[in-house]
């Protein structure tokens, strides 16, 4: 089965065809990293402006490299939710129009799902139940996956991402956007104990997450060192910091696969690709003698090939829309039916 599939839910404008929700024939992205890094982080009208610039010319390019006619798609997923209103508009209603011109059915996807899928289309063999982890610059949270389109809420974070909190603390430090990619590059080989940094536990919810008291300590003390004229080790902090976000997930992950009885734990999202994240969980997962999945690095951040992948269980499982699709801005992966139009 064939699905055309369509992803604009932040600043990355994607199309891609995919096979049975295994196989990626064409994916493709156009990014609008450089233009949001002047910022210092997403400006959504101009996000939302650049997806409209982009997205027919995506379509075009991924029909063509997946080697088909656009008669050939069986149907068309697109991310609805959650995500920038306007950034999901524009997506959805490209999809919507095209889906009405060639006949073939809708297909709505979650982001979240989506991201998970996106170890189906790395590991073919993977399969439900399993624990997973999706960390990225707008969500932190954990997940049951009892089945394709079954999904529970185990833990999340109550304020800020883990992404977001990369982002900010990135900038304040003077280094660069996405925050993530370059804490993660400036921290390799440093000391992380150099710095001591907060760790967050939510009472009565020890799976649930909090990362704004740890951005907080990170900017009073790059200001603090500001004002009082001290030089502060950049790699250390970095590493220091990154530690923290670690320490704050990685446990956490663990400790809700065990206790719900899954043998398997998988990551997915942009800050799935963190190197320190990376070796952190391949390690704790390994002695409790869990089986671990994690996504190449080119399937960590937003694509098109993930909501073709989730778009085909989706689709297996009845759950499709019609052109009253709307998108939303929040929506919980646990959703069992659509919301209301």
């Amino acid at each position: 089965m064939l699905i055309l599939s369509v992803e604009s839910s932040c600043d990355e404008t994607a199309v891609a065809i995919t096979r049975d929700g295994r196989e990626i024939l064409s994916d493709k992205v156009a990014s609008q990293v450089e233009m949001h890094a002047l910022y210092g982080g997403v400006v959504p009208e101009i996000a939302s402006r650049r997806h409209a610039e982009a997205i027919e010319g995506l379509y075009r390019e991924a029909i063509r490299e997946a080697g088909i006619e656009p008669r050939d798609i069986d149907a068309i997923a697109a991310t609805f939710a959650p995500g920038l209103i306007g950034a999901l508009l524009v997506g959805l209603n490209f999809a919507k129009g095209l889906a009405f011109s060639l006949g073939k059915p809708l297909v709505p996807v979650h982001h979240h799902r989506g991201h998970v899928a996106a170890n189906y289309l790395a590991h073919p063999e993977l399969e439900p139940p399993f624990c997973a982890l999706v960390a990225s610059g707008g969500h932190t949270l954990i997940l049951g996956v009892d089945g394709y389109t079954d999904y529970r809420i185990l833990g999340c974070t109550r304020d800020d991402s883990a992404g977001e909190a990369f982002d900010k603390v990135a900038r304040v430090m003077g280094l660069g956007y996405p925050g993530g990619v370059e804490i993660d590059r400036i921290a390799e080989g440093h000391d992380e104990t150099a710095y001591k940094l907060p760790r967050a536990k939510v009472s009565g919810s020890p799976h649930d997450m909090s990362f704004s008291g740890l951005k907080t300590a990170m900017i009073n003390t790059v200001h603090n060192a500001e004002q009082k004229g001290d030089t502060l080790n950049i790699g250390d902090l970095a590493a220091s910091f990154r530690r923290a976000v670690v320490d704050e997930i990685v446990p956490r992950v663990i400790d809700c696969a065990v206790s719900e009885g899954y043998k398997t734990v998988v990551l997915a999202g942009g800050v799935a690709a963190n190197a320190r994240l990376r070796e952190a969980m391949t390690d704790a997962a390994e002695k409790r003698g869990l089986r671990l999945y994690l996504p190449p690095k080119k399937l960590c951040g937003d694509a098109a090939a993930m909501i073709g992948a989730q778009g085909y269980y989706e689709f297996i499982a009845g759950h499709t829309g019609d052109m009253s699709q709307n998108a939303y801005a929040s929506l919980t992966a646990d959703y069992t039916t659509l919301p209301e139009r």
